[in-house]
């Protein structure tokens, strides 16, 4: 009887300092990213700004921290997320599933490490990122391709780069909109907002498809969904002075409120957990905010998380990766990206 071949899952997320001692280290990597900040000889320069921006915006988060229990949430959330889909897929393949994080721990490097100590067949990389970006996804793969080099790790691999349109994936937000729509005494008087962490624009210009992922993934929402509510989508989450992608959530609840509007929805479309820019940046600043524009009744969706519709969702994403004739090589990806 042939044996079962040992499958590697990988999940990306972006990390997140897991105390408020951590924060300045853990922007310092987040601006370190070539993926992230880029200009002539930043080689060089890099490490400099990244200090200094990691320095002044880490006294400005740090209350953000504070008021959600001194840290991040992110990594324990991954993990759970981690270990529902391993109990899945060994449902039908002896799957392995490990968390990368790009800017905090586990490293890629430590997951590296522990895909090669678990002597895996064959791998799976899947961002817990739903909709592609370079400065997400991309900046995630790439690190694993780089700390693969470092540790001669060579395998099969299958990408799955985004899944914005994928149908489960939808099903899974729309349960959690409804979920949280019942909080409402008249569900269909709550107006929708669609918040996404933003980009530059100068990202999007240079070919990045993630605003139109985002727009795509709403509008899948919606017409899944079937609700008569008012819907906007904005971003969130803007850090210097270059443009970013507008309206910002800030703008937008303050548009709503002088339009009168008194109930409102924000749904982070692009985060699949629970984390600083959720649980600060929206449930408690926003809150703040609607309150202070005239919003009466304001909610936030709760992340995915571990959500068992969602965990379905990862499942069929990996099997189907795995179940394709040939395995695709991490640097030759689909649509051409050079990872």
């Amino acid at each position: 009887m042939p044996v079962q071949k040992k499958i590697g899952v990988v999940l990306f997320q972006l990390g997140g300092p897991d105390s408020l001692e951590a924060i300045e280290p853990f922007l310092y990597n987040l601006f370190c990213d070539p993926e992230i900040i880029d200009f002539p000889l930043a080689k060089v320069g890099r490490p400099l700004l990244a200090k200094f921006i990691s320095k002044g915006r880490s006294r400005k988060v740090r209350n953000h921290y504070a008021e959600i229990g001194g840290g991040s949430p992110i990594r324990a959330l991954t993990e759970r997320q981690a270990a529902a889909l391993e109990a899945e897929l060994r449902r039908t393949i002896d799957a392995h599933v490990f968390v990368a994080m790009r800017y905090w721990h586990p490293f890629t490097q430590e997951a590296v490490a522990r895909v090669k100590e678990a002597g895996c067949h064959e791998i799976v990389l899947l961002p817990l990122y739903p909709q592609y970006s370079a400065t997400t996804s991309g900046s995630s793969l790439n690190e694993w391709n780089r700390r693969c080099r470092e540790a001669g790790l060579v395998l099969p691999v299958r990408v799955i780069d985004q899944f914005h349109d994928y149908g489960p994936y939808i099903d899974s937000l729309v349960e959690r909109i409804n979920e949280t729509l019942v909080r409402f005494h008249d569900p269909e008087s709550a107006h929708l907002v669609f918040s996404a962490h933003s980009v530059p624009v100068s990202v999007i210009e240079a070919g990045d498809p993630y605003r139109h992922q985002i727009e795509a993934t709403v509008r899948l929402v919606r017409r899944q969904g079937g609700w008569p509510n008012p819907a906007t989508v904005c971003y969130q989450s803007k850090v210097g002075n270059q443009k970013w992608l507008q309206p910002t959530l800030h703008d937008t609840t303050k548009d709503l409120g002088k339009a009168g509007v008194k109930k409102m929805l924000v749904v982070p479309i692009a985060f699949v957990s629970d984390h600083v820019e959720t649980l600060s940046e929206i449930n408690i600043e926003g809150r703040e905010e609607a309150t202070e524009h005239g919003i009466t009744h304001f909610e936030m969706m709760p992340g995915l998380n571990d959500q068992p519709a969602f965990i379905r969702a990862l499942s069929s994403l990996v099997l189907n990766a795995v179940q394709e004739d040939t395995a695709v090589v991490a640097q030759s990806a689909a649509n051409g990206r050079s990872f």
